[in-house]
């Protein structure tokens, strides 16, 4: 055995969900080293696509996931991917072939540490034999322990170096990390601030995603309104006082509850420009607490009145505690019987009526998402891309839970939706993937459709068509009339025949009639993506976009 294989066989023992990857001859060995232990993988067509279906894997299973790549360019390829892996904290690991120290006019040779470092990922090294166990141990801690992605270099003369018996059949594991207690003064503070809260508001993030129950349990005590930000959609779902999505893509409803709010209490949430709609939902005389695992996280966005170092989970329980000792009884607060109604009848965005653009050459993409939200089963997994048409496959699909959605905008990149929709399918294979995707996105990453066709994915691409980059097209049309659009502005696209050249189904939609082909899609037990080529009206540029902008 040598270290590249040592390590395919560690990784794989510590328990790792699946690889992505592009396989060229510095991660040929590793690759089917894990292979050979169990650990599936993927081919992917670009280390790009590959890089953003291991993030959308780990954020959809719980599990760490892997992208390999070749030294030099095949990591280089993937920097995009792995950026929105590191600024969104997934814990993943990329196994990154390397160039020997002592090549240094390889065509291969970079200063991997310092790019990996640029992505804000954590670069570790695999050093020789001795420590390969060891180092690959290290490796996996800092991305399950910490929540990091890491960037493990595995250089070529190190990776072909033998181990002996002793080596190979080193035990390996790592102890569970505990979470992170609030400290009781902390504790203390924010059960004041809730006792003399009236219309409190419970949002969560990321970080608050295994803490349902008892964000919940709290909210309910306290009289609390509950809401998520955008990459935790679904984790309130059943709740009747749940809000939503707090933040730019906040229905009428949701955004005047959470101004209407004097107490805001964020559990593993950024409150970051989208969150709070650049500080707009939040009140002159609101109170405002963040609960994070970080103290650096603490009112990094905005200013806080109360910051908590704490799990989320944990700080929820030990309030919920600190109340009832303090004999605070539960109190009705914001989830009275009217709050109640009015959220049940117009909570949701498709709830609310609008004038409907469509005009038999193009489909008001409010129409076409409502209709496609009806038609395809509940169980689903909905991935969105970046770009003007994001709020629609955002708040008219609805998910089945917080695992029912994955939201790569950390990076802010468009073109990152078709990876992670194929990474987070494999992740939920009992639900139908569904994807929603610019028609500049969809072009951005269409060589891995190919990829969905080879694993036989059932994926619903939704391709919100207007032939342009909208976003830019609305707000310098906005500010500078008088700019040329030609940059863009392109000639239509059939995506549908595009679609079918890959080996997809495809569709064109220009009215909702066009849309019975989904149903006897559906109705034909499908193995493989279909491309809905759906050419949408223009909605003068969207509202969640406008607040965007507003931010640069």
């Amino acid at each position: 055995m040598n270290v590249a294989q040592l390590v395919g066989k560690t990784l794989a023992e510590l328990g790792v969900g699946h690889c992505f990857g592009v396989v060229g001859s510095g991660n040929f060995t590793i690759t089917n080293a894990l292979i050979e232990h169990g650990v599936p993988f993927t081919a992917a067509r670009h280390e790009g696509g590959a890089a953003t279906m291991a993030d959308a894997f780990a954020r959809s299973s719980g599990q760490v996931a892997l992208l390999s790549v070749h030294q030099g360019c095949g990591l280089s390829n993937a920097a995009t991917g792995i950026g929105e892996a590191a600024k969104s904290r997934t814990p993943m690991i990329v196994l990154a072939a390397e160039a020997a120290p002592s090549a240094v006019y390889s065509n291969f040779a970079m200063d991997q540490d310092g790019f990996a470092a640029s992505l804000y990922a954590i670069p570790e090294r695999v050093h020789g034999a001795a420590s390969a166990v060891d180092d690959t141990v290290r490796a996996y801690k800092r991305a399950v322990n910490d929540r990091r992605t890491v960037v493990l270099n595995l250089p070529l003369n190190v990776q072909a170096q033998e181990v002996t018996e002793e080596q190979s059949a080193a035990p390996v594991g790592i102890a569970a990390a505990e979470p992170i207690r609030p400290s009781r003064a902390s504790v203390a503070a924010l059960a004041g601030l809730i006792e003399k809260a009236e219309r409190p508001v419970f949002v969560a993030g990321r970080g608050g995603r295994g803490a349902r129950d008892e964000i919940l349990s709290l909210a309910q005590h306290a009289g609390a309104l509950v809401a998520t930000s955008a990459v935790a959609k679904g984790l309130f779902n059943g709740d009747d006082f749940n809000l939503g999505i707090s933040g730019g893509f906040s229905s009428p409803l949701a955004a005047e509850l959470i101004t209407g709010a004097d107490l805001i209490v964020s559990f593993g949430c950024a409150l970051n420009m989208w969150t709070m709609r650049h500080g707009h939902l939040i009140g002159e005389a609101t109170k405002v607490v963040q609960v994070d695992v970080e103290d650096q996280a603490l009112g990094a966005n905005r200013p806080i009145d109360l910051g908590v170092v704490g799990d989320s989970a944990q700080c929820a329980a030990d309030v919920l505690e600190a109340l009832t000792g303090r004999n605070f009884a539960a109190r009705e607060g914001y989830r009275c019987a009217g709050i109640r109604g009015r959220i049940k009848e117009s909570i949701h965005w498709n709830q609310i009526d609008y004038e409907d653009l469509s005009d038999g050459r193009r489909i008001d993409p409010r129409t076409l998402t409502k209709a496609l939200d009806g038609l395809l089963p509940a169980e689903r997994i909905v991935s969105v891309d970046s770009g003007n048409f994001m709020g629609y496959p955002s708040q008219f699909l609805s998910v089945p839970d917080e695992f029912g959605f994955c939201f790569t905008q950390a990076f802010q990149s468009i073109g990152l939706g078709l990876y992670t929709a194929i990474g987070a399918a494999l992740a939920q294979p009992g639900r139908i993937p569904v994807l929603g995707t610019g028609d500049g996105g969809f072009h951005m990453a269409i060589a891995e459709l190919d990829t969905a066709v080879r694993l036989a994915l059932p994926l619903v691409c939704i391709v919100y068509n207007d032939a342009a980059y909208s976003a830019e097209v609305h707000h310098f049309g906005a500010v500078a009339p008088e700019s040329d659009m030609g940059t863009v502005q392109f000639p239509d696209t059939d995506f549908a025949a595009i679609g079918r050249g890959f080996g997809a189904e495809g569709i064109t939609v220009r009215t909702p009639e066009d849309l019975d082909a989904v149903g006897h899609w559906l109705a034909s037990n499908p193995s493989g993506p279909l491309v809905i080529d759906a050419k949408i009206a223009s909605d003068s540029g969207s509202w969640w976009l406008a607040e965007a902008f507003k931010g640069h």
